[in-house]
Formats: structure tokens, sequence, C-alpha cells
């Protein structure tokens, strides 16, 4: 709104400078005596004419002149987007001091640089996740086709097929689930509005999600602390169970040897909190707002598997249902919590 008053505010300059142009032509012929001369000579259309020759002229002159003062801050702007479309996100607005001191242009311009840095940001990200998916993707393979040559020769022993075959049947199950998260992410993202909405007990939900990772716990020794009674939830069973086992399996990842990971379930004013805790290394402060993002990984040596999908599918199926997912990160203790509205018939984003 305000830029439109800005320039229309200059075009209406412009028409008023035209104007003022004309009217000086029309009096400097007045005042030489031209219009009573031309009158007297009967030649008082030719006179005409050349008054609207001299208006058409002198308007095109003030209309450039005045034109090119707003056009060059809009020329600056159809420059930016064009190099930012061409994929230099590195672009910036910038104008003068006096330009810059108007509202309209400073709103303007710290909107267009946001978008610059935040597109910017996601390039990095994506950049970043392409090279270390493209690496996690290869790794098994290459394990799988190593153990596999190796099977073929018939050289080994029992032992070491049972093995080698285990080898290769984690192997795939880490290609399978780094798969299923993409098409999980690409599905939540491309979805606007909750559907299927039923009411189920999330309490048998979060033990089924629990037992379902008995295998990646019990490796590391933890114990898993449950913190809750019976809890009814009307949401999408489906999205919800996503939500536990990423979470879950967050918490298992970063958690220390022999650890303990703690769910809870609090019910408050028509809404839910299940809270998932590890006793692990602190989050960074820095990375706290971050790490919802899709394709970021806090963990930046990779020592830990992951791809950076995984709490990106928390944070949209948690807005899917009107909800909200947090962190909190001590020395000791990191927590994820998602609250969601207990009954929930339907929910779309942005509404």
């Amino acid at each position: 709104m305000g830029l439109t008053l800005l320039f229309s505010g200059v075009m209406f300059l412009q028409t008023l400078l035209t104007l003022l142009a004309v009217g000086v032509i029309v009096f400097i012929a007045v005042k030489l005596g031209l219009f009573v001369k031309w009158q007297k000579e009967q030649n008082l259309f030719a006179f005409f004419i050349l008054i609207a020759v001299f208006s058409l002229v002198g308007g095109t002159i003030m209309t450039v002149l005045v034109g090119k003062i707003p056009l060059k801050p809009i020329n600056k702007i159809i420059n930016a987007m064009k190099r930012l479309a061409s994929g230099d996100f590195r672009t910036r607005l910038h104008f003068g001091n006096l330009l810059s001191k108007h509202p309209t242009i400073r709103e303007l311009t710290e909107s267009f640089n946001t978008m610059a840095s935040e597109l910017e940001n996601t390039e990095l990200l994506r950049s970043d996740f392409v090279n270390n998916f493209s690496h996690e993707f290869k790794t098994p393979i290459v394990s799988i086709a190593g153990f596999t040559n190796l099977l073929r020769q018939g050289t080994l022993s029992e032992k070491e097929q049972k093995e080698y075959l285990d080898i290769i049947a984690e192997e795939s199950m880490r290609l399978s689930d780094m798969a299923t998260n993409v098409m999980n992410l690409t599905k939540v993202e491309n979805q606007t509005i909750l559907t299927d909405v039923k009411s189920f007990n999330l309490s048998e939900q979060l033990r089924s999600s629990i037992l379902l990772l008995e295998d990646k716990w019990e490796k590391k020794n933890l114990e898993i602390d449950i913190d809750f009674d019976e809890h009814m939830i009307s949401a999408n069973e489906e999205l919800l169970k996503q939500v536990w086992l990423n979470l879950l399996d967050n918490a298992i990842k970063f958690s220390l040897d022999n650890g303990t990971i703690g769910v809870s379930i609090i019910e408050d004013s028509g809404n839910i909190a299940v809270s998932v805790s590890n006793a692990g290394n602190k989050i960074p402060e820095h990375q706290l707002d971050r790490i919802f993002r899709k394709f970021y990984q806090a963990d930046e040596s990779h020592a830990v598997d992951g791809n950076g999908i995984g709490l990106a599918i928390v944070k949209r199926i948690a807005e899917l249902h009107g909800g909200t997912v947090s962190v909190d990160s001590t020395d000791d203790i990191t927590v994820f919590t998602v609250k969601l509205p207990q009954n929930n018939l339907t929910a779309e984003l942005g509404q």
C-alpha cells in the first residue's frame, strides 16, 4: 500500500510538472503577443497547433527527466530480482541514504534482503544435504555390493556368511529408512489440510512406537522411562506415529550409552503435550532455531546417522494438526515437546 501511494505521488508530480510546463509555454506566448499577432493574421489554428507541439515536447522532456528519478530504484529492484532468479542468492538491495529513510523503501529493502538471505540459507542447506545424502546413500550400497561379492565366492565359513548377511540386511534397512523419510517429507509438505482424523489411544500408540525401536535402544543399553496414563486424542493416526518414531529415533541416536529416555504426556486446557527426553550432549544455542529446518544436521561431524529430515517432518505434522513443537537443551538433558489440540476435527495451515 505504501509503495502504491509513493509511486502514485510521483506520477501526480509528473503530471503537475507537465501542466506547469505547458502553462509556462502559453504564458510566454501571451506575454510576447504571439496570441494577438496570430489572431490578427487569422492563423489562430496554426498557433494552437504550435502550442500543442511545444506542450508535447515540453511534457515529454519533463516526463523523462522527472520519471528517471523514480524509475531508477525500480530498475534496481528488477535487476536484483533477475540476479536472484538466476541463482545469485547473495544479492542484496541497498539504496542511498535519502531514499532508504523512506518507510516504504526501508520496508521493501528489509523484505527483499530477508527473502534473499532465507533463499541463500536454504540453498546452502540443500547443497549440503545433497552432498551428505549422496554420501549416506552410497555408503550402504558399497557395503552391500562388497559383502555380496564376498558371499558369491563361496569360500566363507557359515559364521562369516551369517555375519555378512546381517550387515547386508542392516544396510538395506538404512537405505529403506532414508528413502521413506524423503517420501514422507514430500508427502506432508504438499499436504495443507488434515484428513483421516479419528479418535484413538495416544498412550497405546507411543508404547507401540517404543517397541518398534526396541532393537535400537537395547543396543545402547538404554532405559525407557514411561510417565503417562491412558490418553485419547483426535488426530491423524498415521501421521502422528511418524512424529513419535522420529522423536524416539532421534533421542536414541543422541543418547549416551546406558542412559535413559523419558516419555511423558500432560493434558492441559484442551491441549495434550508429549515430551521425549534423552541424556546427551547439549544442542548449541545457535542451532536450536535451525534443527527443524529440512536438511539441517546439528551433528556437523556426521558421527551419528541421519539426513536432517526427521525433525522437519515432526514440525510439519505438528503444524498440520494446529500444534507446535519445541526443544529445550541443557548440559544434562534435551527435551522435545509436541503440543497438540486434544480434539482436532480439522486443521488447515494458514487459517
